[in-house]
């Protein structure tokens, strides 16, 4: 049995099955599946917490370059996914570098990344 059908089975167990499992694998092999305990002094006085890392949620899609025989199928994609008609979006596309679309969620700008990208454009997400 290989370690990949080790993992599917565990898996596919429900809860209780896992908890049972943990403990028999406490006992037999003598382990402890509970997080080790820090030893030694706590922070000392003075010491200043670790900035807390905001996660981006909101992010800017670019487009940065495209190919010159590409660029009517670029003003499509662009016109699909910001809704505007074809002067405004042949004027966003001819002024590349600029921002197609603004503060939109990871999920919207990977996907919009994705459709601009298959058109042969150079594409940023900020």
């Amino acid at each position: 049995m290989s370690q990949a059908d080790v993992v599917t089975y565990i898996k596919n167990l429900k809860l209780a099955d896992v908890k049972e499992l943990i403990s028999t694998l406490e006992t037999e092999l003598g382990v402890s599946a509970s997080a080790p305990m820090m030893m030694g002094g706590g922070a000392g006085p003075g010491a200043a917490a670790a900035p807390v890392v905001e996660e981006q949620t909101e992010f800017d899609v670019v487009l940065t370059s495209y190919p010159d025989a590409a660029k009517i199928t670029v003003i499509k994609v662009v016109r699909e996914v910001t809704g505007l008609g074809l002067k405004e979006a042949k004027a966003l596309v001819e002024s590349a570098p600029t921002k197609v679309k603004e503060a939109v969620n990871k999920e919207d700008a990977a996907k919009f990344k994705e459709m601009l990208a298959a058109t042969g454009a150079t594409i940023e997400v900020k």
